[in-house]
Formats: C-alpha cells, structure tokens, sequence
C-alpha cells in the first residue's frame, strides 16, 4: 500500500517552536505561525515487534519497507525494504520500487503561441478525446535564451512512412508500392566506460566508411553496453547551449508522479538521443509508394509528437490533429537497470537527399559534439550539474505535455493499426526536455524553479535566516539535496530553511542515532553525501556510532550542527556542551563557523561548505563536521541585519553554481607496458601460473562492471566476497560450472576446510580489488600462502593490510585499474590449475546444495540461500553483521537464473551476467543502525531492498521503523515453503513487512560443523517352472585414450518403459554423443550428471527416460574409472588420506525375496532354507492373496521358524487399502518387521499408517515417481516412522538421483536400501560398487553429525538367482563368504566383472552402432526448370511406415538427422533439402528471363515435393514439417491428399486471412530476400535471429551450433528467392480447407511460443466448426502436442518428446489406413 507524504510527515514551512522538543513528546503535534498554516506530524514509535514469553526465545524479523517518507513531498522515490532479523530465529524485509502505469494528464490549453514571424491562434476548448496540445516559443521572448547557432544543423534523416502501418493506406497500395526496410543491428562488445562505448562505435563506423555497402538504400545500427552511470540526463545537460545539432532531447523513463524534483532526488533513468537518422512523416498525397522501417529489430525506439506537424526545414510547427512527428536518433543513450545501452543509427536512401556520404557526415557531426560533450565528472556532481545547465535553459514550461514515444519496430507494440490516432495509446512520458531546433523547444516536468536562487533578501527575517539560507542553498547547488533532520530548536533555521527549499527533501526521525545511520545507507546508495541536521548538546554525540562507520567505510556525509554561541559555553547554559573536534579524527574536515552575524561577509560560510563537502566527496571520502551556532532569535522573528554581509555575492545570486567550484585536473598519462611502475604488475601478471582474483567490497555499481568485465578479460579463477555485488549474480543459466569466459569459485571458505585442499593451494599471486574480506578462513588461507606476490588496489590510501602481507599496494580507481589490464595483453591461466579450482567449486557447491535443502527445517544457511535466490535483478541487498553476512558469503546462492527480460537483455547484449547490488556496515562492523542503515540504502539506491539482520540487531535499532511507511505487514515462517511465500507475499503486495524467521540454534550449529507391483520372486515354493524373459541394451562408450565403459540399460513395462521407448532414445544418443567431451564433474553426482547432458548433448535431462539415463550414468562411469586405472567404487569415493575412514567395506549384504503365496508353512521352510544359506535379511512379498490375514500368519509362521536373529521386511506394493493394511499391522505388531514397504494404495496415508500402526515404514513406489527435484518431494517424508527409502537406480533416474536419495535418507537416519530390477551381471556388478559407496558416506554422515552407526545394511540385489543366463561370459560371484558366514557380494568380485567384460552372443539379438545417412541426389523439372534435390535417407527402405521431413527456412535436410535416426526403427526416414537450401540447386533450361520472372510459390514446391515421393516410393508417406516445412506440409495434406497419409505441423500456420496483413508481410519478406543478397548470410542470420520468436533458442546450449549450420548454404540468391516466393503473404490461405480436412493431422507447438499456440488453437477450433456441420473431418482428424520446457524450434530444443509423439502418430495414422481399408 502506499502512503502519500501527507499521510505521514508533511509541512510547508517549519518553525523552530514545532521542531523543538519533539524527542521528547512522541504524540502527534502540530502547530502554526505567522508565515503561513503549517503542520509536522512526527510519527508515534511502533509498537515492540519483541514476541512475548521466554526471554531465550530469539526472535528474527524481516523489514519490507519502500522509503522513508519525507518532509517535503512525496517525490515518486521507488524503493523498498526487506529487514531479516536472526539467530534462533531470523527476520527479513524486501523493500520493493515498481512504477504504476502512468495515463494521459489533463487536458490543457496555451493559446496563441507565437512561432517567429508566425502567430498561430489555438482553440481555448478541446474535445476530451483529443491530446494535449504543446506550447511553442519565440526565440526572442523572455522565456526562450538560445541564441541562435549560425552553424546549427537539423537533421531529418531519411523519411519513411509510419512508424506505424496504417491499414487504409495499405489496402489501397500495389504490391510494389509497399517497401518495408529491414536494418542491420550489430552489437558490439561491452565498454568500460561510456567514452570506450563511444569510440568502439566509432571504430564500426570507420570500418563501414572503409568498405561501403553497395545498397543504395540502408539502416545500420551499433549498439554497445556501457556501465549504469552513464545517465541520459548528465549527458544532455553536457551538451552546449548553442548546440550545432538537432534534435536534442532527454526523456525520463520510470518516474511517479515527475517533477524537477526528481531528477534531483531520484537520478530518473531516461533515454537521451542527438540528430535524426531517420524521421516518420505522413505520406504526401502525390506519392504512391509507402516506405516503412521493418519491425524486426526490437531494440531501436522511435520517439515523437503526436497531433502536430513539424516541418526540419523551415523550423516551423503547429497544431493539426491527426499529424504527427516522429524520428529514431542518430546516437541515443537508453537506461536500463544495470546497464545502459549506447546506441548509433546511420540511414541512407540515394533517392532521397541523404545519401550515404550525407548520412555518415550527420553521423559524425552527432558524434563530435556528443562526444566532445560527454560529462566526466564524478557522480556527486551530477546534481550540480543538471541544475546549472537546466537553469540556463530558461524555457516556458507546460506540465501536461506527454512526449509520446513507442517502439516503432517492435513486434509486441501495434505495428499496423487502424488510424494513425492508436499512436496516442503508446507508452509515453511526462518528463522531458526536447529541443526540435535553435528555435523551438518543449519541456515537461524539468525546469520549475531552476532557474532562480530560491530565496530573496526579503525572505530572510533575521542573520540567523540569512546564513542558514545560504548554506542549504549552496547544498543544493552542489548537489546534496537529501537531508536528515533531527527535532531540535537550536537547529531550527537550518531545518526551516531545508524545508522550504523546493528542491531538497528533508527525512525527520527524533532518534539522532538512528537519523545518522539512515543518512549512512543513503550515501551508500546513492553514492552522494546526505545531510545531516541536529541540535546541540548530547543529540550531537548521538551521531557518533555513524560517523565511525562512515569514516572507516569512507561513505560521504555532511554534519550541520547547531550549537550555543560560545560566551554560552562553560557558563552552565543548557544544552551546551563542547562540540568543537567533536568526532576527533573519524571526520575528514571540521570548522565551527562563528555565531551568525552580519559583520562577517557572508562568503566565508560559502567557501566554507564548498571546502567542506570537497573533502567529504574526494578520495579518502568520508565524513565533514560544520559547526553552526545561532544566537536568539532563532526563527522567523524580524531582527534588522546588514545587507553589506552580502557584498560580493551578486553573480553567484544570478547564478545556480556554487560559490567555489572545485576542479579535478586529468591527467593524459596512459599505462604503458614497457615503462613505468605499473610495467611490473603486468610482468608479474605474465610470470604467473596459479594467480587468484580476489574482489572484495565494491559500493558502486560502476566498479561492479568494471571487474565483471576484467573478470571476462583475464580468465582467471575469481573469489567474490558477498560485498562484491559478482557474488549473487544473475546467470542465463541454473548450472553453476557454465560460466562463459567466468571461473567464479564460490565456496573457497568451505573447501579450505579439507587439510588436503588447504595444503595444495598455493597461490603465486593474489591480486585483490576491494580492501575488505569477510571470511576469516579465506584471510588466514592468503596469509599461510605467503610469500607471494600480493596486490591490493583500491582508491583511497589506507593500509588495509592485517596480515602485513601485502607486496604492491596500487592507489586507483577500479575502472581506471581495470582498463590498464584490459587493454594490456596477457596470457592464458595453467588450464590445470583453473580446472582443479573449478572442479573443487562445483563439488562443495552441489554438496552445500544438497546440505541445505535436504534439511525439513529452516537453518540459517537454508535462509541465506532462499534469500539471495529471491533476488531479483531490480532488488538489491542489504545484510547486517555477525552471522548474517557469514551465512550470506558462505551460502548464498551465486548462480541463479533470471527472468526471460533479464535474460534477453544479457544475451543480446552481450553480457555475462547480471550482478545484484549488495551492502553492509562493514566499516566498524557493529549491529547498530542497521535497521536505519537499511531503509536510507533503499532511498538512496531507489530499489526494491532486502535487508537480512540478526534478532539482537533488529532489537538494538527498532527505532528505525519510524522511519518507515507506518503500515508494516508481518509475517511469521518456519520452514522454507512459508519464507518463499512470505517473500512473494511482500513483493506482490508491494508493502514494508517484516518477517520474522523462526529457526533452531542446535541445527544452525550442527550445519556449521548429505515401481515393481508384482515381480517374480527370487525363490517359488512352486513346483511348476516358468519362464521369463528380460530383455535390456547395453551400452558400450569409447573414450578417445582407448577406454571402454558398459552401462545396462533395462526397461520394465510396468514403469511405463517400453523397449520402443529406450531404443528411440539410445539411437538418439549415439548420435548425439559422437565427439561429445566427457566433463570431470560428472563423478561428483550432484548434479554434475544433468548439467553434462543440457549443456553438451542439449538434451533436457527431465525427459531421458530413468533407465535410460541410468544406462548412459553407467557407462560413463565405467569409462572414467577405466581411463583413471580405478573401479566404480574408487571413482566415486576416492581413498582418503591420513585420518580419514580407516577401512573401507569391500563386501554387500544382500537380502533374499520370497513369494508369500503359499501356505505359511511352506513358506516358513522357504525361509529357513534361505537363513541356512547365510541370508541375514530377507523380504517377503505380501498382498497376493487378497487379504491380510494370511499374510499375517505367513509373518507369524517365518518368525517362529527362523527366530528374530535375522532381519524380516514385507513388501504390499500399494496393494491394501488402508484399512487392510492397519488389519495386517495389528496382527504383527509383535513380530519385529524391519519394515513395510508401501502398505497402503494412496501416498497421503502413508505416514498415517506410521502413527496408527506404530509399525516402521519404508518407501518404494512413492520413490520411484521421483525423477525431477527430489528434495522436495522427500521433505514430505521426515516422520520417524518411516525408516527406509528402497532405491532402484535404474528407475529413479540413474546413479546421481539414487545418491541424492540415499544422503537425504542417511541424513535424517533413516536406511537407504538399493534394489535392482532384475539387471543382469553388468548392472549389478555396478550396483554392488554403488552399494559399497552409499555405505561409505553413510559413516561420513554418522561421523559428521554425531549419529550411531547402524549395522550394515542388506540391500536387494538377491534377483541375480532368478536369471539363468546372463550378458557377461564371466558370471557375477554371490555366494555365502566364508569368512562372515553370511551371502555377500564382493566388491572385488564385481570389478572383475567390469574390467574384463565380454558380451555373451548367445543373448544378443541385435547391435546398433549407428545408422549411416544414406545422401543421394534427386532431378526434378518443372516447367524451364530443373531442380537437383539433395536427399537425406536412413532406415530400411522397404518400410512401407515412409516418414519426409521437411525443414523450415535456413535449415537443411541435416537438422533431422538426430530425429531421424531415432525414429528409423520403426519406419524409413527421409529429409529433402528444398529448393534454395543446403545442396538443392535450381536450374534453367536456358531461357534467362525465366529465371528472373519466375519465383519459387507453395504449389511449385509441393507440386516437386510430389515428383520426389513418386520417385521415393509408390505408397503415401507422412509428412514432418517445421515452420515453412510446416505450411508445405500443411498444404499438401489438404490438397495433396493422394500423396500423403498424414502431417505433422510442427510450428506451422495455415496462412494469413487478411489480405492487408498477407501484403504487409509480402512487403517485408521482399525486404528481407533484399537484405539477404546485399548483406550477405552471416549478418543476415545475426538480424534474423535477434527476433522475439527465437528468445527460447538463444539461451539453448546448441543456439551458436545450430547457426553456424546455417552458413553452409551453395545458394543465396536462390535462399533469398524462397524466402520471397514462399511468404506467408503469398501463400493461399488454408482455413476453409482445415474444415473439410480428411488427412490425420499433428500440431506440435512449443510451450513458450506463444503466437503459434494461439494459431493452433484457431486451427482446431476452424476443424472442430467443419466437424459440427456434419460435413467436415472426424473427431480425431487432429491432435495438439504442447512440448514443454521450449519455443518455436520445438525439435531442437526439446527433441525426445517430439520423437515420441512422432511414432504414436504413426501408429494412429496406420490404424486410420486399416480401418478405412476395412471399410472399403
């Protein structure tokens, strides 16, 4: 909810009598006086968030508030905030910033504007529904000063129609009347800094002017990302009064409610933009041809007027309804969060007068003075600089003129409209400032009262008023414009004055402490000094804590304190103490200024502040103390005074600049390799091997960029402390090993903590950027690594050096730093050192995963993980002291994805991540303030904040939720689920609230010291032998080094596998994995494994089938253990070294399986038998005979024969309902069952049966639907009655999943028993090593948490008795051991079996090694031409189940390789290269006209698609389209029925109804096959795959594969007439054919692209409208297939779900052939 400033804290003028005294009366006050009716109220202290009852119980709490409210008004400040208290508990608070939809102001009228020599006479009414009108000015008015540049330039640019399509025009257009452009976007590598931006762009132009295009028509454009402090306004107010270019404008992107207060307060992102390299007019009358901008470049805006005409040319302009005027710029700067984006347009057009040579000479003559103009300035002189330079600008303004402004060429927006009046509905803004040409100008929200100092000598009652007023108006001019003011009467002129000045904003808490800590996090938010105000006396000494924080930080402050005159002091006088030096040394300035007085010249208190806040804003930055007496009368009570203080002040009254303006002189100097001290930091960067960079606390989102991008530059390992902002950073992925060019290591403070790992780091050098590191262990590792070269950079000049072990101290900014390096060059890292790090990383960063997600409850570690997740790019964090910001460095969560805007941004441009901004009071590193530090960070940042603060530091600053919106929510979480929810509750809610985290400090200690219903049984009391048959693949990997690895893949049907199934998949496999590199993580099984088969087989793990996967898991693991000389075991669990586990089990129990569905005596002997054998456990299947009963008594019979020696489980597969299951558990309650596995049908009763029966439960089924995130599905499954987890690896997912399951089960000490599914020799060979491991890490676990340790475990792997023959020529050896006297399987023994594996022919039915493509080429003629087709063919070809399969444009018969393959067991495959693509080659029968006249149509390629089916086969074939595939598939199942049995549609639409929209889109496929031939194919592809429709593709792993096969094209003159011929626009459309549809159809679309879902959905609804007449097609003529997790290339993305949907419409289709055969 949002509370408006007068809801809270609101005045016009404040005297001294309301402010003084208030910290001492918190109830509401007001109070009037003479100077008008003003009013404070000071918000009432919130109640006491401290829960009630045992003192021992912490509490920890969440804070969400948006900003402090302020004195003034409310200014539109976005900001929000998130406080976590913690310790047994924690609290947490975002503090969120969203702008609201801004609407179209109110209507209002300037009339008769004059225009030069021109008048024009407005209406003084207007219908409602029409826009606002705007003013314009004469140069020579009073209100208009830019004098005219003789040298001035207006540039137009190229004209075109638009920007947007008007339908009317359209309609009436020819085809060749109709041009639409399509632009190059190139983008170009980030930039350091906006003046390397700048010249990067350059540099392209320069190589553009080199090699000149051939067109004569044409739009280039450059884009480059630059850092986030290059502003839109800075740069247009750098920009010189007379400027030689036009037009010149700022417009402010996200302001609420703007006003030229903002610009100051918030630094309003915006869009500044120079010249005009293309403009938007109406079409003249007597031109036929309409030329239009393609929309397919989303990034280029078009910004305008609407309703008026403007003409560059004469400079003149007036009011016209339904005129209007729009341009793209020639250079533009566009703000976006955390970046900005630097953009250059260059249009030409030789029948217009900008011809190439035209348009780079306006180019240039833009970038001249934009760069010449670019302001360097640090950012504190932001302010000042916006106020003297719109101060200059003495315009006329006219609040409620919205600058419309749209993205012309964007997709999303409305590209053809109706009337050319929809522009008025486009996103607008109401601030902004924008210059036509030296004589015309507009503004909006920008010059109010910028233009004259705010106050005049008759404002000023008393000398107390003169000099109070100075020193805020002398604040504002040097750009603080924030204020933190503290109830007081002595201080009273200084608070009137800051309260009356238009342009500051003024903060009131009656807590001084708490005051100065939130003027604290707003310097370190806004990276400007923020004011502070108090009286004297002991509120003084209360900013003391925030001063020492300040200093040691070097965070900007400015204290004004009022004070005694000083014959009051030492006289016993009230309230006055010794406030000269008061902070000592933690200030970088202090001056007590005399008492006011008129005999000293007012100048002195001027160079004063100038001097004061110099020191305060350069390097060491820091606090300044300024001492301000005040002698009765304090307020506005009339005491006469001299004018002659004044004297010499006339020019800076004039003026809006401060009195001394104090000038950074830059020097020239450039780094240089062979000279100079830096020569030998780069010789020591080029010498070393196993370099590490460390960042440490960075506070500016500049410096963040900086060191992304060396980061990018250097390649080397990278440690980031949490303050680093690099830490928490948003990827385009969720795997943390895939970095590109990044070597994040995370987790160094946890790996560190293995003595093996310690020891063999050994740095040879350390270059550290940021002076402050929050590990400890990190600090003494770098300490033990000494001598080394070691290099601190950082600004200022202290030493912070605690070990004493730096070698080269470099005094610099980071930009400046790393730009020396980035442009130095330098070698490579040692690629095994960087590749130990990251493999090191990787591992503790998956088992730190797995530790804090395993956990039910909440733990500290659990909290900074979700939090840092939570983070979204606009948010940023702040987090207290102690623990909090430990936990945070060592679990926060440093990879996780972003949202699809993010993430397009990134990937376009360039970037390698995003960071995420974070803070902290580290300077002093106490737990004051941090409440009040937080909500001033979020003011000065203006983003949403979480703050994350322990219980005792949220109780030691409480007062600081008076700072904060008074409606704060509270939320109370316990576990996970709850604070995911709390987090969304306060973001979408968009209100403060504090969370408050209840946690468990014995856990949080601990953590800081891992379906078969039926089977047949292994021994039958059934006299009567059957035979079964399992069959299975193996799977045999080469590695490059000669090393062979097997892995058993075997389906069970009644898991939903069936071997169709897993052959489609192997065969996919093989091809895929074909020169596939084998990734060192894998062994590591947390993740590793599903990382490895996205991001190198561009496969979606989730959709590998579990036995599948398992088989791949097995056989590289094999391999791996093969080429390291080791086995499976010593793959997995490496020996340890001294002091580890000292044996290690090399032996398994394994638990026998009998049937139960015999007398329970027989049965009973069974078992006996079995016990005699040496089986110490054994499991009975129960639920066969229908009731419980008899199983019971069969429990009942085992227990008595056997004893209670040996271990008895039961196994009722979900057969009982839950009533039968509580009978059975009754009647052996006493018959000490290990456990039941699955007793009841439904999982929701399951624990119960736990609580009812009080028998132990395991899990099996439940376990085996788990494939996708386990954790959380298990978390559900902590009751202690459930004491086992039964894992089968080869339908759980593999070895990975089966090693998350079985830690999770071990962790929470519950059993984790491995069942095979009846694998042969080979998998169970390696289930028997796996065992060995999971028995292993259960004694690591026991170790670690201080558990018993159980006796060893008997897992199922006792069905290797059931197979009577086996894959393996040497048999698997269980038997009993002589030695234990028990059946055990021997780790050795299985070894053997892997080493020397041989496969047995006699069970071998067939081997599949790989189909090789069979490519022919095929000659088809058709009328003058010949066609050479290129064919693509796998599988038998006698198949009569004949699959084509057609690619979309820019693919080839080769995109369908994989598929094909996959599908060629079950039918022959064929690809056809189509005419224009790959090899396909057209040719003419010598007549040359024919060539140029004739065009490749949709029935000219169905009519040759027909010709090749007739040479391929005499039967009909089913046809597999995608895209333009799509609609030739399409077309020939409707009118090509004779041909085809049925088609798939795979991204496909059946064309464009409306004939306006099929010449529109005729137009730009023209413009495309244009572009195509005159730029070439590799920048085409660049353009082409920019579009919104390919967001999906670009972040799938194969995206740059999968392009660079798109350049193998013989053919673009012929791609280019495809891409013309075969438009959507020119194909006849196909929705009165879908109604009469009697071929079976598939729609396949993907589930992220939207546009072709909804086309889908209107094909089924046209073919259900055919169905219902009665006339038209069959209800099951079509089918729509969603394939999730992709877009529109659904068969590249997601491949083995489309291979499955393929083959059961094969079947469908073959079931359709029989029955109409029957039929017939």
């Amino acid at each position: 909810m949002r509370v408006s400033m007068a809801e809270s804290i609101s005045t016009n003028v404040v005297d001294g009598n309301s402010l003084h005294g208030c910290s001492g009366n918190h109830s509401d006050f007001k109070q009037s006086n003479e100077s008008g009716k003003t009013c404070m109220h000071v918000p009432r202290p919130m109640a006491s968030m401290t829960p009630e009852g045992n003192a021992l119980k912490m509490t920890n709490m969440f804070l969400s508030g948006r900003r402090a409210d302020t004195l003034r008004e409310n200014i539109g400040m976005q900001s929000q905030i998130m406080l976590v208290t913690k310790m047994a508990r924690k609290a947490v608070a975002p503090m969120k910033g969203y702008p609201t939809k801004l609407t179209h102001p109110k209507i209002q009228l300037t009339t008769d504007i004059k225009l030069g020599p021109r008048s024009l006479s407005l209406p003084r009414t207007m219908p409602p529904s029409l826009p606002p009108p705007f003013p314009f000015f004469n140069p020579k008015s009073r209100h208009f000063r830019l004098p005219p540049n003789p040298n001035s330039k207006a540039l137009g640019g190229v004209r075109f129609d638009g920007p947007a399509i008007e339908v009317g025009q359209v309609a009436e257009a020819e085809d060749g009347d109709l041009v639409i452009e399509t632009g190059v976007t190139r983008t170009l590598p980030p930039a350091l800094t906006l003046q390397q931006g700048l010249e990067k762009i350059r540099e392209a132009v320069e190589e553009l002017k080199l090699n000149p295009p051939s067109t004569c028509t044409g739009i280039h454009r450059f884009q480059v990302a630059v850092p986030p402090s290059a502003k839109a306004l800075n740069w247009f107010c750098s920009q010189p009064e007379t400027s030689a270019v036009y037009p010149l404008f700022f417009i402010g992107k996200d302001a609420e409610n703007p006003s030229y207060k903002s610009l100051y307060a918030n630094e309003t992102r915006g869009v500044f933009g120079i010249g005009a390299a293309v403009h938007f007019a109406p079409s003249s009358s007597s031109s036929s041809v309409k030329r239009y901008l393609s929309n397919e470049s989303t990034s280029v805006m078009a910004y305008g007027l609407v309703d008026i005409n403007y003409d560059h040319e004469s400079s003149f302009i007036k009011h016209e309804a339904g005129s209007y005027h729009f341009f793209v710029p020639q250079i533009e700067l566009h703000e976006y969060e955390g970046a900005s984006v630097l953009a250059a347009t260059i249009a030409w057009s030789d029948s217009s007068p900008c011809t190439f040579v035209e348009a780079i000479h306006s180019f240039e003559l833009c970038f001249n003075q934009a760069s010449c103009h670019c302001w360097h300035t640090p950012k504190s002189s932001h302010s000042m600089n916006i106020r003297r330079t719109l101060g200059k600008l003495k315009l006329h303004e006219y609040g409620n003129v919205p600058l419309v402004y749209m993205n012309a060429l964007s997709s999303s927006r409305k590209y053809v409209v109706a009337n050319i009046t929809t522009l008025k509905e486009t996103p607008f803004s109401c601030q902004f400032c924008i210059k036509l040409s030296p004589t015309i100008a507009v503004s909006s929200n920008m010059l109010d009262h910028t233009n004259k100092m705010c106050y005049s000598v008759e404002d000023w009652a008393n000398i107390n008023s003169v000099w109070a007023s100075l020193i805020i108006e002398e604040c504002s001019r040097l750009g603080l414009t924030y204020f933190c003011v503290a109830p007081g009467s002595r201080s009273s002129p200084l608070a009137v004055a800051a309260s009356t000045h238009p342009l500051i904003t003024c903060m009131v808490c009656y807590d001084e402490r708490s005051l100065a800590f939130h003027a604290v996090g707003y310097a370190r938010g806004s990276q400007k000094p923020a004011v502070v105000i108090t009286s004297s006396g002991t509120a003084v000494s209360n900013l003391l804590p925030a001063v020492v924080e300040a200093s040691q930080d070097f965070v900007p402050l400015l204290l004004l304190t009022a004070d005694r005159p000083a014959e009051l002091h030492d006289a016993g006088a009230n309230q006055a103490i010794n406030q000269v030096n008061h902070f000592g040394s933690f200030v970088r300035f202090f001056f007590s200024l005399p008492a006011a007085t008129d005999r000293i010249s007012a100048r002195m208190v001027l160079t004063t502040l100038d001097s004061a806040v110099h020191w305060a804003t350069s390097s060491p930055c820091g606090p300044v103390h300024i001492n301000c007496p005040f002698r009765e009368p304090r307020e506005y009570s009339p005491s006469k005074w001299m004018t002659s203080c004044l004297k010499g002040l006339d020019f800076w009254m004039s003026s809006t600049e401060p009195f001394t303006k104090y000038i950074k002189v830059q020097s020239a100097h450039t780094y240089d390799d062979g000279c100079g001290q830096m020569s030998e930091i780069l010789n020591l960067i080029r010498g070393t091997n196993k370099g590490i960079l460390l960042i440490g606390a960075i506070h500016s989102e500049d410096e963040m960029w900086a060191v992304l991008l060396l980061v990018k530059h250097l390649q080397w390992p990278v440690v980031a402390d949490i303050l680093s902002g690099l830490r928490l950073r948003k990827l385009l992925t969720s795997f943390p090993e895939i970095g590109d060019d990044l070597l994040f290591v995370d987790h160094l403070d946890h790996a560190i903590l293995s003595d093996s790992v310690r020891s063999w780091i050994n740095f040879d050098l350390i270059i550290q950027i940021g002076s402050r590191i929050t590990s400890k262990r990190v600090a003494k590792m770098l300490e033990d690594c000494f001598p080394c070269s070691y290099i601190l950079v950082d600004e200022h000049p202290f030493r912070h050096d605690p070990s004493h072990i730096v070698t080269h101290r470099i005094q610099s900014s980071i930009v400046e730093f790393s730009d020396c390096l980035c442009k130095a060059g330098l070698p490579c890292m040692s690629k095994e050192w960087s590749t130990y790090l990251q493999t090191l990383n990787v591992m503790v960063s998956r088992e730190l995963s797995f530790q804090i997600y395993a956990r039910d409850f909440l733990t500290e570690p659990q909290v900074a993980s979700v939090i840092s997740k939570a983070l979204s790019a606009e948010s940023a964090l702040f987090i207290g002291n102690s623990m909090a910001i430990r936990d945070a460095d060592m679990y926060g969560c440093g990879w996780s994805g972003c949202s699809h805007n993010i993430a397009s941004m990134i990937s376009k441009l360039q970037l390698p991540c995003h960071m995420i901004r974070v803070a902290g009071n580290r300077g002093a590193s106490g737990i004051d303030g941090l409440l009040s530090t937080a909500v001033g960070f979020a003011v000065g940042c203006n983003k949403r904040v979480l703050c994350v603060i322990g219980d005792v530091s949220f109780l030691h600053d409480t007062n600081g939720l008076a700072i904060v919106n008074q409606s704060v929510m509270h939320l109370h979480v316990k576990t996970k689920v709850e604070l995911e929810d709390a987090l969304l509750t306060s973001q979408d809610k968009e209100v403060d609230c504090v969370i408050e985290v209840e946690g468990c400090i014995d856990a949080n200690a601990t953590f800081h010291s891992i379906p078969l219903c039926a089977p047949p049984t292994m021994v039958s009391v059934d006299d009567n032998e059957t035979s079964f048959y399992r069959e299975g693949f193996i799977l045999t990997l080469y590695l490059e080094d000669g090393s062979i690895g097997f892995g058993e893949v075997s389906p069970l049907d009644i898991h939903r596998e069936s071997l169709l199934d897993v052959e489609e998949q192997l065969r996919l496999l093989v091809h895929m994995m074909e020169g596939a590199k084998i990734s060192c993580f894998l062994p590591l099984l947390k993740g590793s494994f599903s990382s490895w088969i996205w991001t190198n087989l561009g496969i979606l793990p989730c959709t590998l089938l579990p036995s599948v996967r398992c088989g791949l898991e097995m056989a590289i693991l094999n391999a791996l253990a093969t080429r390291q000389g080791s086995n499976l075991l010593g793959l997995l669990h490496p020996l340890k070294a001294e002091g580890g586990i000292s044996e290690r089990p090399m032996t398994v129990q394994i638990c026998a399986l009998v049937d139960s569905n015999r007398t329970p005596t027989q049965v009973a002997d069974v078992v006996a038998a079995l016990v005699e054998e040496g089986f110490t456990a054994v499991k009975l299947k129960v639920a066969r005979q229908g009731s419980p009963l008899h199983d019971a008594a069969v429990i009942q019979a085992v227990r008595k024969k056997v004893g209670y020696q040996i271990q008895v489980r039961a196994d009722a597969n979900r057969n009982w309902t839950y009533k039968e299951a509580i009978q059975f558990g009754s009647l052996v309650k006493d018959c000490d069952l290990q456990y039941i596995e699955e007793p009841v049908q439904n999982e929701g009763d399951i624990v119960k049966f736990c609580e009812e029966s009080g028998l132990p439960v395991a899990l099996d089924e439940t376990i085996d639907s788990i494939r996708e995130h386990p954790l959380d599905k298990l978390v559900k499954y902590t009751h202690p009655g459930i004491v086992a987890i039964v894992i089968k690896p080869s339908v759980v997912g593999g070895f990975e999943n089966a090693a998350i399951i079985a830690q999770w089960a071990q962790q929470h000490q519950k059993m984790a028993v491995v069942s095979a599914a009846f694998e042969s020799g080979l998998g169970l060979s390696a289930y028997i090593q796996f065992c060995c491991y999971l028995n292993l890490k259960n004694s690591e676990i026991c170790e670690m948490m201080n558990y018993e340790l159980a006796p060893s475990i008997a897992h199922g792997l006792g069905t290797y008795r059931w197979l009577k023959e086996d894959v393996t020529t040497t048999p698997l050896k269980i038997g009993c051991n002589p030695v234990s006297g028990f059946v055990e399987a021997s780790v050795a023994d299985a070894d053997q079996v892997l080493q020397k594996f041989q496969i047995n022919g006699n069970v071998v039915h067939r081997n599949f090694t790989g189909e090789q493509v069979r490519v022919f080429q095929l000659t088809v003629d058709s009328k003058a031409f010949s066609y050479s087709i290129i064919v693509h063919e796998i599988g038998e070809r006698y198949n009569e189940n004949v699959f084509v399969f057609l690619h979309g444009f820019l693919g080839t018969g080769e995109d369908w390789i994989a598929m094909m393959k996959a599908i060629s067991g079950c039918a022959r495959c064929i690809s056809i290269d189509l005419p224009g693509h790959g090899g396909t080659k057209i040719q003419n029968h010598g007549d040359n006209d024919a060539v140029q006249d004739s065009g490749l149509s949709i029935e000219v390629v169905a009519d040759l698609l027909c010709e090749v089916i007739k040479q391929i086969t005499p039967g009909k074939v089913t046809i597999v389209g995608y895209s333009m595939g799509a609609r030739i598939a399409l077309y020939m199942a409707l009118r090509c029925t004779d041909k085809v049995n049925g088609a798939v549609v795979i991204s496909g639409s059946p064309g464009l109804k409306d004939e306006v929209d099929r010449k529109i889109r005729r137009a730009k496929d023209d413009s495309r096959a244009r572009f195509l031939i005159d730029h070439g194919l590799e920048l085409f592809l660049d353009t082409w795959y920019s579009g919104e429709l390919w967001n999906s593709l670009r972040v799938h792993p194969r995206f740059r594969q999968i392009v660079s096969s798109r350049l193998h094209h013989e053919d673009v003159q012929s791609l280019a007439k495809v891409l013309s011929g075969l438009s959507i626009g020119r194909q006849p459309p196909l929705w009165e054919d879908l109604k009469h549809c009697k071929t079976p159809l598939l729609l396949i679309v993907g589930e992220e692209d939207k546009k072709f879902k909804a086309i889908a959905k209107d094909m089924s609804c046209e073919i259900a409208g055919g169905t219902a007449s009665g006339d038209g097609p069959p209800h099951d003529i079509y089918e729509i297939v969603e394939i999730p997790d992709c877009g529109h290339a659904a068969h590249l993305e997601n491949p083995l779900p489309v291979i499955s949907t393929l083959r059961r419409f094969l079947g469908r289709v073959n079931s359709n052939l029989i029955q109409n055969q029957k039929a017939i």
